[in-house]
């Protein structure tokens, strides 16, 4: 589905990112894989990965707060002179809190690292994808962008965000043959439910008709999808996927 296909993929360490890069490269493709900070194990961890599918992955690491680090990390991607055909814009953080709990320096701390390091990084490569007429972003957004959740004021903003901007580059990048979407994961069970109270999951999971949490493989292969040529129709689209939310 993706074989031959180049892609970078952020938040490559753990939980969601880390499914992608495996599902990406279980489909044959080749990954830039983007952590925040240097690590043995998760070298190591891309290295088995790369070898059992047959693939090259490259770990590549930068702070999405850190305009630098981010501005040098496109541009060594960018020197090695390969297509970059998919960018999966995965890494991101959470906060929980309430109008009068959430501070304007919070506020801009979430928004830098879900909304404008996204951006950012869609005009860089996306100017790439320009010049060679196609090319693939997905998003990694939230039903909380969409749906209304007490108490998470900066997440949910920050996600809202994103999804407005996807449509709006999706409508814009169209006739250069580059597709933009994305994906709203509901309730998943990676460590970023650690930053959650027990009794909003189980407010959520009593929300969902499928009565259990996904797992960050159902959220990959949903991006795989929107990456690849099987989804060459689809574009501007914000998939949810959780379990049937209402």
């Amino acid at each position: 589905m993706l074989k031959g296909k180049n892609a970078v993929i952020t938040g490559a360490r753990r939980g969601i990112g880390r499914a992608t890069v495996e599902c990406f490269a279980g489909y044959g493709a080749n990954i830039w894989a983007c952590a925040r900070k240097p690590d043995e194990e998760f070298e190591r961890d891309m290295s088995e990965l790369a070898g059992k599918y047959g693939v090259w992955i490259k770990p590549v690491y930068f702070d999405l707060a850190n305009g630098d680090e981010m501005a040098a990390a496109v541009k060594g991607i960018l020197s090695e002179k390969l297509p970059v055909d998919v960018l999966v814009n995965n890494a991101g953080v959470t906060f929980d809190g309430t109008l009068f709990m959430t501070s304007i320096s919070k506020l801009k701390e979430v928004f830098e690292v879900d909304f404008f390091s996204q951006i950012s990084l869609m005009q860089s490569f996306g100017k790439y994808m320009l010049r060679k007429h196609s090319g693939s972003i997905v998003n990694v957004a939230s039903v909380t962008g969409l749906d209304y959740s007490f108490g998470r004021l900066a997440y949910g903003a920050s996600k809202a965000a994103l999804i407005w901007a996807t449509r709006s580059c999706a409508k814009e990048l169209a006739p250069y043959g580059i597709r933009v979407n994305a994906v709203a994961p509901g309730l998943v069970d990676t460590e970023i439910l650690l930053c959650h109270k027990e009794e909003s999951i189980k407010e959520a999971l009593g929300q969902t008709p499928l009565k259990r949490k996904g797992n960050p493989d159902e959220i990959a292969e949903a991006i795989a999808f929107l990456a690849s040529d099987k989804a060459s129709y689809i574009t501007g689209e914000i998939l949810s996927i959780d379990g049937g939310r209402l």
